[in-house]
């Protein structure tokens, strides 16, 4: 795909002073443009509330959480839920949860974790997948639930625990244990054994990687960054911004969906993220390309990481969170899904999404107070500016007229975002409804917009609109 011409731009790159580094700045045309509307609220429509959410810590593979299941994460995100709210459990109709890479025992971790958690038994609980917007699927299937009158009060969450993925035996080794457990004599049994070879035990590990193009990830992110011209400088300038916001709203407190565990068999409390390194340029610098070697420009310094955690969100009908007493945060309004060509476009989705939402909802790119985008590679986010800042990329591969423009870095990811706080994949959407939600609140604003990559070249986008007398 020739994308050279999609950045044929003025330079997008300025200072922000309160962090010391380079980013994107905010010369689009249609920031000076007013509100255009006080509520998204709809006649004959029903109102969908966030009333609150949580999340564990999120955590480095690898570290305290090692010696967990991943439903054990997910019965924590839903019981502090409840002990937050205040909620009766039997005031909750439906329970769904996404995550992406499976523990085969738990396969429908949202049923065993709200069993796990105290819930009854006879509330339906079921499990979602989408990549890195699982919980956002799990959001919306919740809201559309509501939306058709089925259900009042729901549980939205996800989980993912990356310090224990499933292993494979080979498909050789796999075919021949079925064969084994088929035979009925003992030769036959000898005669399959005999069939071993080294082949056999040659293990199937999980990556993420596509399986329709074979390419993981981090390369298409590193081949995405060289289309759309981001230096390494650049994706080191913003990684190191994601950092040292997070770092700066952990300690203002501005945290506050993350609950504090105690992990069984850890001593210490867990109640941080511990992922958040603020690096001085030298520092990143000395990295060496993670994926495309010997010159690419992504690295372990400007890539999200493998990370362990789950979050958990109580949305309902407005009517019911009236009835109950239960004080919501925010409206849930607006959403899309989209879907690219999961090769040259895998990372694009925040690009594809954010001018079609805001079409749904009637709002122009300078309507948006707050913007939560999800951070996968600060190549990924560096080239969805690109692409939304360029005309001509609008023209040939959106078919759209003109560019939707480049979004107030002033209102970008103030708390820092999944480079720095970790992107446990399917808990991730639920993370940045909550930071949506509260930055409305504290920064007053009244829009909020979510947007986030998902493997598979797909996309999601969504609309937030800050409560009445909302508080954290």
């Amino acid at each position: 795909m020739a994308l050279s011409k999609a950045y044929s731009t003025s330079a997008l790159l300025n200072t922000l002073n309160n962090v010391g580094v380079r980013c994107l700045g905010t010369s689009a045309p249609s920031l000076a443009a007013a509100k255009t509307k006080e509520s998204l609220a709809r006649p004959g429509a029903k109102n969908i509330v966030l009333v609150d959410g949580v999340r564990t810590p999120f955590l480095m593979s690898g570290t305290q959480y090692t010696k967990l299941m991943p439903h054990d994460l997910a019965r924590q995100s839903l019981n502090a839920l409840v002990k937050r709210t205040g909620i009766s459990k039997d005031a909750v109709d439906y329970i769904c949860m996404g995550t992406v890479i499976q523990e085969v025992k738990t396969s429908n971790i949202a049923r065993e974790a709200s069993l796990g958690a105290g819930f009854s038994d006879k509330i339906p609980s079921h499990t979602v997948t989408m990549a890195c917007i699982s919980s956002n699927v799990a959001l919306t299937t919740c809201a559309g639930l509501m939306h058709a009158g089925v259900y009042d009060a729901c549980i939205a969450g996800g989980v993912e625990f990356m310090s224990d993925v499933p292993i494979r035996h080979s498909r050789k080794m796999r075919g021949l244990m079925l064969k084994l457990n088929k035979a009925k004599t003992a030769g036959a049994r000898l005669s399959l054994l005999s069939q071993l070879s080294m082949g056999h035990f040659a293990p199937e590990l999980p990556a993420v990687a596509e399986f329709s193009t074979n390419e993981s990830m981090g390369h298409s992110a590193d081949r995405l960054a060289a289309a759309f011209e981001v230096s390494r400088q650049e994706q080191d300038d913003y990684a190191r911004r994601s950092h040292s916001l997070a770092h700066k709203a952990q300690e203002d407190g501005n945290l506050s969906d993350l609950i504090e565990f105690k992990v069984p068999g850890v001593d210490k409390i867990v109640d941080v993220d511990n992922g958040i390194r603020v690096s001085t340029e030298a520092q990143m610098a000395k990295l060496k390309p993670a994926f495309v070697k010997p010159h690419g420009t992504v690295t372990a310094a400007n890539a999200s990481y493998l990370t362990d955690g789950a979050s958990a969100a109580l949305i309902c009908t407005e009517e019911k969170a009236k009835a109950m007493g239960w004080k919501p945060k925010a409206y849930l309004r607006d959403f899309t899904y989209v879907s690219q060509d999961p090769k040259d476009q895998l990372l694009l989705g925040p690009a594809y999404a954010t001018p079609k939402v805001l079409e749904m909802a009637g709002l122009k790119l300078s309507d948006i107070d707050v913007w939560e985008i999800h951070e996968a590679f600060s190549g990924q986010i560096l080239a969805n500016m690109k692409a939304m800042d360029s005309d001509w990329f609008a023209q040939t591969y959106m078919g759209r007229s003109e560019k939707v423009g480049v979004p107030d870095m002033d209102k970008f990811n103030n708390w820092g975002g999944s480079l720095s706080i970790g992107h446990p994949f399917g808990a991730t959407g639920v993370r940045l409804l909550m930071h949506s939600a509260h930055r409305l609140i504290k920064e007053d604003g009244q829009y909020a917009l979510i947007a986030a990559c998902a493997a598979g070249g797909q996309g999601v986008g969504m609309i937030v609109e800050r409560y009445p007398d909302a508080t954290v």
